[in-house]
């Protein structure tokens, strides 16, 4: 072991070892130092720890999900975009962030302070392992496909699906269980509350066609085009990119997508939607109400049910798949299970489809 007890019982500093003197004994005034000494260097080394822990993103809290079909609907990283750095301006901004700043999980850059009401703190703050809100959701809380858009939500349902998360009851292997137990029953009540007083804004653009740009999925999981360029057939897929990738990766709350479809889609997926073709699914609007802006409550049932108008097609495609194979489970899914049980592939992707085409601000 290193430090003074290997010098053994001499002076430092007094020449060839044969002419040293012993040093004079004080056992009991040396071992407290040494103790006291060794406090606070275990305080210091644990303070550290802690303050590196809120400051860092752990791998726990980014764990990739395992692949699983379709591929389209349950994106997984395989490459990455090209490094751009140097401090980053927004159009209508008066902030600049830095790459880092703006890809830091626990404190998400905010672009736009005064378009939305003052925040939790868990929105623009995590803490251990809650990562902020505003981080995937964004600030305007429409989210990116690869997470849910929860602005304007019905604040019962935000505040269903977090106690879901936290008593593991709805599973969501990359992010929110982790986040949820996280979190205070205090801050669960304070986000709902705060997202469900979002906009709602109508911001993916939804286009058939036979051809599609061929892409990536990088960072954060999200689809881009690939910067190689070229196009390939749609295939039977929803194909989600950014409308701007610099506005993306800003972690712009304004940020538009757009996504390519099979031709024939819409029309398929508003029969479905509107009617249930004849009994082979429930009308959405019998759940989620009119404008399928949600509801907080669906009759007497104690379940409250999402705004799905406007929302992501992969992310709506997903939780439809997810609630058909038994994974997604919790409140709501005594009522969706029955609802998508005779759902195809291809009724699935126009469903998703249809509804994200839908303006959820109902023209307004």
């Amino acid at each position: 072991m290193g430090g003074p007890a290997e010098a053994g019982p001499y002076v430092r500093g007094a020449g060839p070892a044969e002419h040293q003197t012993p040093a004079k004994a004080d056992p009991p005034f040396r071992e407290d130092q040494m103790r006291k000494f060794a406090f606070v260097g275990v305080l210091l080394l644990l303070s550290a720890g802690v303050y590196s822990a809120q400051q860092a993103v752990s791998p726990e809290q980014l764990k990739t999900p395992p692949p699983k079909e379709p591929a389209w609907a349950f994106p997984v990283q395989q490459g990455s975009l090209a490094p751009d750095p140097g401090p980053k301006k927004l159009a209508g901004s008066d902030k600049t962030y830095t790459p880092e700043e703006i890809d830091n999980l626990m404190a998400p850059p905010d672009w736009l302070p005064n378009d939305h009401p003052p925040a939790p703190s868990i929105v623009t703050k995590g803490h251990g392992g809650a990562l902020a809100c505003g981080s995937c959701h964004l600030m305007s809380g429409i989210g990116h496909p690869e997470s849910a858009d929860v602005a304007g939500m019905p604040e019962t349902y935000v505040k269903q699906q977090m106690m879901d998360f936290k008593s593991g009851a709805r599973v969501d292997i990359a992010r929110m269980n982790g986040i949820a137990k996280e979190m205070s029953d205090q801050e669960i009540a304070e986000v709902s509350a705060w997202f469900a007083a979002q906009k709602p804004r109508k911001n993916n653009r939804v286009v058939e066609a036979e051809m599609a740009p061929k892409t990536i999925v990088a960072q954060g999981r999200m689809r881009f085009v690939d910067p190689a360029g070229g196009m390939e057939p749609i295939g039977n897929r929803i194909i989600t990119v950014p409308e701007d990738v610099q506005q993306a990766r800003l972690r712009d709350p304004n940020t538009k997508f757009v996504s390519y479809v099979p031709p024939g889609t819409l029309a398929r997926g508003k029969v479905l939607v509107e009617t249930g073709d004849n009994k082979k699914t429930v009308a959405c609007g019998t759940c989620h109400g009119p404008g399928l802006v949600g509801l907080k409550e669906i009759g007497k049932t104690g379940i409250a049910s999402p705004r799905i108008a406007g929302a992501h097609p992969i992310y709506l495609a997903r939780q439809l798949y997810l609630f058909k194979d038994g994974s997604r489970n919790g409140m709501t899914s005594k009522l969706m299970m029955p609802a998508v049980a005779n759902l195809t592939d291809a009724d699935i992707l126009a469903i998703s489809a249809y509804l994200a085409s839908m303006d959820p601000t109902g023209g307004k």
